[in-house]
């Protein structure tokens, strides 16, 4: 289950209906080429690059088990939350036309917040793709989707996201509980970072964002 940021920022019905209305009409055109929303025929591929425990292991918002039935059921629930301006599952499909990776978006439009989890295979994941990608999800959320705090958690040894998350200039905010599917509890350590925040560290919006 994913949690929504700490922070709580004062929002007006006008602007949550304007983020609900952003997720369901967004473009993946700033994420890249290989982005495409995932959909039932992703499935095989999905279950193959998180059937890997050193993919989905760190990532405690996933199904257990990583089974055919429950990711085509993860499909459809990012399907249905994309409907309501609350969710969006994305896939990255590489040049041999595999699935390689995935993001998923959790919004709280009534917070003007958004979550995002993802992973990728094993051999695309190098220091510089990773905070590259990194960079241009999180300014597609703040530029794409209109919300005004990201937040973001990883377990406690994942140094690898750790890594990539401080380098983006996301805030530290401590330890806390996350809860997985399945009801159990992990630690994580949790970041969060404004608009506002993001903006004054020279990352204009993108002349293409809305």
């Amino acid at each position: 289950m994913s949690a929504p940021p700490k922070t709580e920022l004062a929002v007006l019905p006008d602007e949550a209906e304007a983020i609900r209305h952003a997720v369901r009409t967004a473009s993946l055109a700033l994420l890249g080429d290989d982005c495409v929303f995932a959909g039932p025929e992703h499935v095989d591929g999905l279950v193959g690059l998180l059937s890997d425990p050193a993919v989905s292991g760190p990532i405690y918002d996933l199904p257990r088990q990583i089974t055919a039935k429950s990711i085509l059921a993860w499909i459809h629930e990012a399907q249905a939350q994309r409907t309501v301006g609350e969710g969006i599952l994305i896939v990255n499909i590489d040049a041999s036309g595999r699935v390689s990776g995935y993001s998923r978006f959790t919004i709280w439009p009534e917070r003007s917040a958004a979550e995002i989890a993802g992973a990728h295979r094993a051999d695309h994941q190098n220091a510089g793709r990773g905070k590259a990608g990194a960079a241009r999800s999180f300014g597609w959320m703040f530029d794409v989707l209109n919300v005004r705090l990201i937040g973001v958690t990883a377990a406690l040894d994942n140094v690898r996201s750790a890594r990539v998350i401080e380098a983006a200039g996301f805030v530290p905010m401590g330890e806390r509980e996350t809860i997985r599917p399945d009801g159990t509890t992990r630690r994580s350590l949790s970041w969060e970072m404004t608009r506002d925040d993001w903006r004054a560290g020279g990352r204009a919006p993108h002349p293409e964002a809305k």
